[in-house]
């Protein structure tokens, strides 16, 4: 039997980010334990043996942000550079912007468009879409952008992401997809602050978790009842609820990523970081060349490391929670069976069912560290 003050499963940011507060506020004491071989969570990045590149083994993660409070906290690990996310998709061998904006719709429709004209044209193209309220993502797309575009952009993407007709999801998945009527190609146009760590991202998990007062087990599975490891205070767990119980009373649907690795002995494959894929005839979504990220390094000029990514059903990678009626229901009654465990707290994107980005995981974290904070 093993003692410490504070037990947290997983080495993500929501758990890492609550160790480093306990252990430099609080000065208790820390295990955090990960079932994987290394910290960081799908924010592990590491180096490339032989290109050198640095990457994201778990897909292309730009940290962006207009929360002051989880950009200053954050600032505290890590210097960021002046990286600005840029997404283009490929369709029919020509590249486009993404999200859809005035350069996309002048290229496009062969135009060439004032903002004014091209909201007027969308308009038009969109008139007979337009309803009341939208049943799925098909009709609440359709409404905003169109046949054209939403088949050329949007339709088969969508179907390669979640494996499912557009006609099936919520409509409100559509609301993540920006559209502009200006030529402005930052991806995270309204966002305060952005950028990469400089250091990549194991460098920040590295200082988060460096006070003494914590230590860190990895290759470590946390079963309930089984774990031999005693907080005087709280577990804190950030993985899957549905998990967690053994799957009880049944599985949340989740979707997955896989990565492709290829080395290529050129200087620049694509020229920039991600690619989209929409056409079925690609059975990956996106191509990631990371090199793009760091542009201030000194990498190989004969070699890039490029990075296919295939979506896929849930093997135990879970990425994406499928936001179904059925599954938010599941959801909540794990949610009731993990309020009833005595000290036990739980959070983060798996344990919610959420899509999360890195900023609300981190801000989510402040946020019940303050509460655990209130409890000692």
């Amino acid at each position: 039997m093993v003692k410490t003050d504070f037990l947290i499963v997983g080495c993500g940011f929501y758990g890492s980010v609550i160790a480093e507060r306990i252990s430099n506020v609080l000065k208790k004491e820390v295990i955090i334990i990960d079932k994987r071989h290394h910290i960081g969570g799908n924010c592990y990045s590491e180096i490339d043996n032989t290109t050198g590149v640095e990457y994201h083994k778990y897909g292309t993660h730009i940290f962006h942000t207009s929360i002051d409070e989880v950009w200053k906290y954050l600032s505290n690990f890590s210097v960021f550079n002046s990286y600005r996310h840029q997404v283009l998709t490929k369709y029919k061998n020509k590249i486009f912007q993404l999200p859809i904006n005035l350069e996309t719709i002048n290229f496009f429709f062969k135009k060439n468009f004032s903002p004014t004209e091209a909201q007027n044209y969308l308009k038009i193209i969109t008139k007979k879409y337009q309803k009341k309220n939208y049943e799925n993502f098909e009709e609440k797309a359709l409404s905003q952008i169109g046949l054209s575009l939403y088949s050329a952009f949007i339709k088969n993407y969508t179907k390669k992401h979640w494996n499912k007709n557009p006609k099936y999801l919520p409509s409100t998945i559509f609301d993540r997809l920006p559209l502009r009527f200006n030529y402005r190609e930052d991806y995270f146009n309204n966002c305060k602050h952005q950028g990469i760590p400089d250091k990549g991202y194991t460098d920040i998990f590295n200082k988060l978790l460096g006070n003494k007062k914590i230590k860190v087990v990895l290759n470590k599975e946390y079963k309930l009842g089984e774990n031999k490891i005693v907080p005087k205070y709280t577990t804190i767990y950030t993985g899957a609820l549905d998990k967690l119980f053994d799957f009880e009373i049944g599985k949340l649907e989740w979707r997955s990523l896989k990565f492709k690795k290829r080395i290529l002995n050129l200087n620049d494959f694509q020229g920039t970081s991600v690619i989209n894929y929409p056409e079925t005839k690609f059975k990956y979504s996106r191509v990631h060349e990371p090199k793009h990220l760091h542009i201030d390094r000194d990498y190989p000029k004969n070699k890039t490391l490029v990075i296919e990514e295939y979506p896929c059903k849930n093997d135990n990678e879970p990425y994406y929670p499928i936001n179904s009626q059925k599954n938010r229901i599941l959801h909540r009654k794990y949610k009731s069976k993990a309020d009833s465990i005595h000290k036990f707290e739980y959070g983060g994107r798996l344990a919610d069912y959420a899509y999360y980005d890195m900023d609300m995981t981190i801000s989510a974290a402040l946020k019940k560290f303050k509460k655990i904070q209130k409890k000692i």
